[in-house]
């Protein structure tokens, strides 16, 4: 009986937790012990309830309490300094900068930025950058989208992704969300006829673009007559364009540079590099019909330094690239590793296919062709001259009428589309 009294002392502990009924097998028979008793009862054992938790047990209501660890080594509401004596100092942020990054936390559930001040916007698309809040994959792009609807040209005017075709290929929508570009400079990126960016830019988004760069780009006659479709026949696109650049494109031929007359505004051209036949009449019919003189020097306005990226979303541009050449430096790291491992010839050498880029030497064989508009400057003739001005005068509305004519009868002429424009204009 030493053991039963033994179990009954445990039992009555305040400490022991209580487990329920408990059951001690002796000579081959089940007995529940008696608590109450202090003896052993040879009874069958009778339903109880089970106690969960003990009996000093409270529920208490714990909300975030993941964050709490975040929350506590958290300091961004202290701003800390030093004092004279080398003392740490710290005081707490003003409530606009606590909002600002509450807000900048959370930008992608803002619904809609329209009428909201630019100087609170850009502060606020600051701080989101600096979160690196447009570099995610989804909430990112629906970000960037709030700031483009509401600012426009704000938070980018100029872009510049010259030999950049990873960040086109990975942020293509984040791209086509900027409007209100005037500048765009996609040299050097293959794209090709039937890239969606190009198709991207005879949208009204990108009709204030002024500058448009394609220098080797893979394009042919028959991506200029998309890229034309909407000027040649709806007067809509890319109407407002000044500066165009389609040098080292060989694919582009004399029935190409054709649609391009359709782009009354160009002041400056650059056909150099392309697969032109006939230079000479090509270079009469865009002097002819634009108004365009060819130049016999390298024009300024095609150096491709002139082009930056300028706006806001200037460091969120850096950003990408950054994230898409962290990304290529694994891959380059796995092709030194293929390289290490074919030089010791512990696997077959698989040759590259070989990316041919047009060399400076052809687009010189080929002849500079760049064009730009002169400008009209007053001459002031003699008094003696003044009758035979106005008889020159008379010749130029003369030819003004009759050009007016050609005009005419060249509308008319357009108003007969082809298959192949009515195809475009269905696409858009």
């Amino acid at each position: 009986q030493n053991w039963t009294r033994g179990m009954s002392y445990c039992l009555h502990s305040e400490s022991h937790l209580d487990t329920g009924p408990i059951y001690v097998r002796e000579n081959g028979k089940l007995h529940m012990v008696n608590r109450g008793a202090g003896g052993i009862q040879n009874v069958t054992p009778k339903t109880r309830p089970f106690r969960l938790f003990s009996r000093g047990f409270s529920v208490e209501l714990c909300m975030n309490r993941e964050d709490d660890r975040a929350r506590r080594q958290r300091t961004d509401h202290f701003i800390f300094t030093y004092t004279k004596e080398g003392n740490l100092r710290y005081s707490a942020k003003s409530l606009f900068s606590l909002v600002l990054g509450y807000i900048s936390d959370n930008v992608d559930h803002i619904d809609s930025l329209i009428g909201f001040p630019e100087q609170i916007a850009e502060k606020l698309f600051s701080a989101a950058e600096a979160r690196q809040k447009f570099t995610e994959p989804v909430t990112g792009l629906r970000a960037l989208q709030k700031f483009t609807e509401a600012y426009g040209s704000l938070v980018l005017c100029s872009l510049c992704l010259r030999n950049r075709y990873l960040v086109i290929s990975e942020k293509l929508e984040e791209i086509k969300s900027f409007r209100e570009l005037t500048c765009l400079d996609l040299s050097c990126c293959k794209l090709g006829d039937e890239h969606e960016l190009l198709e991207h830019l005879t949208k009204e988004a990108l009709s204030s673009v002024k500058r448009l760069l394609l220098k080797d780009n893979s394009l042919s006659d028959a991506g200029l007559r998309r890229m034309t479709a909407p000027v040649r026949v709806l007067k809509k696109g890319l109407e407002n364009l000044l500066v165009l650049d389609l040098s080292c494109n060989p694919k582009i031929t004399d029935v190409g540079i054709g649609y391009l007359l359709s782009f009354k505004k160009l002041n400056c051209l650059d056909i150099s590099g392309t697969g032109l036949k006939d230079v000479n009449a090509v270079i009469k019919r865009i002097q002819m019909q634009i108004g365009l003189v060819h130049s016999k020097v390298p024009l300024k306005e095609f150096d491709h330094s002139n082009c930056k990226t300028e706006g806001w979303a200037e460091q969120t541009v850096l950003q990408w690239e950054q994230a898409v050449m962290e990304a290529r430096k694994s891959e380059d790291d796995l092709r030194s590793r293929t390289a290490a491992l074919r030089f010791y010839g512990k696997t077959h050498r698989i040759e590259d296919v070989v990316k041919c880029k047009l060399v400076e030497a052809e687009t010189k064989a080929s002849g500079n062709l760049q064009f730009y508009k002169e400008k009209v400057q007053n001459c002031h003739l003699p008094l003696k001259k003044e009758v035979a001005g106005s008889h020159e005068l008379r010749n130029n509305k003369k030819r003004a009428l009759a050009e007016q004519e050609k005009e005419r009868t060249s509308k008319q002429k357009h108003l007969c589309l082809t298959v192949e424009d009515w195809d475009l204009l269905n696409t858009y």
